[in-house]
């Protein structure tokens, strides 16, 4: 295939166009926002129906459906020790490049006026919140919102049901599987306007906010990118060395998706296409359709390193002393609270404020100084998202024993998948029994 024809080359082209329409002409690039947003729009509008029909797809192929709650549980521990490390590692880097020191901002002098919005949600959030939201008021309402986990909460409930149903369940099981394969060749369409929505996202990103922010508080930036890239070489890259794989031929893999979520700073916007691709790697269905779906809530690697590097930076830009015992509490308010960003509109910024709300040493007008660059900082949290959710459903599934390495090791040796990453599996040559994939 001719490079221009490969979305990633596409992408790549609309992002490059993108940061150069937002510094050459700011106005004109602001007009550009529709086109990012209606793009994440209609992947959203797709992700509830796939993740209900992979998730109950998946769990009635299993013949033990001890194995769901098995999975879970493997799938949480795994998730709070690797969102731990990201914490400690975050919190290491930043003390060691020091990116507000010196600053010497007086909180009083902030203009607040921009934040009413993020501190007004932040004071509405807590765990006991959070923990209702994941059962849906109505079930039309849960697919109606696009709310991951009432989705997930609903379909494992449904799954379940279908299961006890027995043989007079099976229709319904190749609908569902019918339904599914549509969905996804309805994302393939979708896809081909990714490079159009990475533009739009891009162009108001630089024209909203401007070079000039991410200049001045460029060390910052810089220092955040750089301790994405060390979590993921040296904390993702031992975890997958120790489940068999490389973490290269992994990003080399998902390169298309990782690109997509740069441009438009969502790993929403590939969440449909990994599942498909991590499905073709080997990966067991039912895992997949746990894993990522719970991974987007509570398996939110970028956003822990995002979340305690900008709070210790306001720290330090404000010149509020913070002893090792106040660092250490402040990864234990993160470890809870990081848990809120799913399903909240500016997530990752709203959280920030109810985390330095529940200190209450750092003040919380400090968080206008990040608003500027905020975008620029999602970029690269929603991309270790991608990749920690990506990594965590391959050793989940090396873990369950349900891993087909021999096909893994083929993708990653072409660099590809075996079928067009639009297209379901075809499962219709067993309709009599609908279960996953062996191994």
């Amino acid at each position: 295939m001719k490079l221009y024809r490969h979305l990633y080359f596409q992408v790549w082209c609309a992002i490059i166009v993108g940061i150069l329409l937002g510094y050459l002409d700011p106005q004109t690039a602001l007009r550009m926002k529709p086109l990012g947003d209606a793009f994440i729009k209609v992947i959203r509008m797709l992700i509830a129906p796939i993740i209900f029909c992979t998730v109950v797809h998946g769990i009635v192929g299993m013949k033990d459906l001890k194995t769901v709650g098995r999975v879970a549980v493997k799938a949480l521990i795994y998730f709070e020790a690797i969102t731990t490390l990201a914490l400690v590692v975050g919190l290491i880097a930043v003390n060691l490049w020091r990116p507000g020191a010196g600053m010497n901002v007086d909180p009083a002098t902030i203009d607040t006026s921009s934040i009413q919005t993020y501190t007004t949600q932040a004071a509405q959030q807590s765990v006991a919140d959070f923990l209702m939201r994941i059962i849906p008021a109505t079930v039309v309402g849960a697919f109606a919102e696009g709310e991951i986990l009432q989705v997930l909460f609903f379909s494992v409930l449904f799954a379940f049901a279908l299961s006890l149903v027995g043989e007079r369940g099976r229709p319904l099981v190749s609908i569902i599987d019918v339904v599914s394969q549509t969905l996804f060749r309805l994302v393939g369409i979708v896809m081909k306007a990714a490079p159009l929505g990475a533009f739009g996202a891009m162009a108001f990103t630089v024209g909203a906010y401007g070079i000039a922010s991410l200049l001045s508080l460029g060390k910052l930036v810089a220092g955040f990118y750089a301790t994405c890239l060390l979590f993921v070489f040296l904390v993702l890259g031992p975890v997958a060395r120790l489940a068999g794989f490389s973490i290269w031929a992994l990003l080399k893999y998902i390169k298309e998706e990782m690109l997509v979520v740069f441009g438009t700073s969502s790993s929403e916007s590939v969440l449909p296409r990994i599942m498909v691709k991590l499905e073709d790697l080997g990966c067991e269905e039912s895992v997949v359709g746990l894993v990522i779906p719970t991974g987007y809530s509570f398996n939110l690697d970028g956003t822990c390193l995002y979340l305690v590097t900008a709070t210790v930076f306001l720290a330090q830009a404000t010149n509020t002393p913070l002893t090792l015992a106040q660092q250490i509490g402040i990864v234990a308010v993160l470890l809870l609270t990081s848990k809120g960003a799913a399903g909240v509109a500016g997530a990752a910024f709203v959280v920030l404020a109810s985390t330095l709300s529940t200190i209450g040493t750092i003040p919380i007008a400090s968080i206008a100084l990040v608003l500027g660059i905020h975008r620029f900082m999602g970029e690269a949290l929603a991309v270790t998202n991608l990749v920690g959710n990506s990594v965590a459903t391959i050793v989940i599934a090396k873990w369950e024993g349900v891993l087909d390495e021999d096909r893994m090791r083929g993708c990653f040796q072409r660099g590809e998948i075996t079928r067009p990453p639009e297209q379901a599996p075809d499962r219709s040559s067993s309709p009599a029994a609908p279960a996953g994939r062996s191994r």
